[in-house]
């Protein structure tokens, strides 16, 4: 039993590394967004869960209202969601969309992502990537 602990230590400890480094290497690809981290975060939460509150979207990424209200902000300027009122019953609430546009944003990060992903697991051995 403590061998078999060991082992999956030492696998935690290597899949901990590998993750560290991929999460670096994606970031790159993440700057030709055009987005800062907090703002890409942002989006692809409101792409992927589909339309969210204010309190909602700080809530998933870990933020304060005032924090998300400031990214909500960059992102609506920029053109990549929509803040709707009519979606509640309370005026005070509002409902945040991904637009078109930032729906493709997103999409085209994503995908350059999983791109680069792909390239670097290619370079690893076969016993490496199972």
């Amino acid at each position: 039993m403590a061998r078999a602990n060991e082992r999956s230590k030492e696998a935690a400890d290597r899949l901990h590394s590998a993750s560290i480094h991929l999460l670096r290497r994606v970031r790159k690809e993440d700057e030709s967004s055009g987005l800062t981290p907090a703002r890409l975060s942002a989006l692809s939460v409101v792409v992927f869960a589909g339309p969210l509150t204010l309190g909602k979207l700080a809530e998933a990424e870990g933020v304060r209202p005032p924090t998300m209200t400031r990214i909500v902000q960059a992102l609506e300027e920029a053109g990549l969601v929509l803040k709707d009122w009519s979606a509640t019953d309370d005026r005070r609430t509002v409902s945040i969309t991904a637009t078109q546009r930032g729906t493709r944003l997103l999409q085209a990060a994503r995908e350059r992502r999983t791109q680069s992903l792909a390239q670097q697991l290619e370079r690893l051995a076969p016993d490496e990537v199972e």
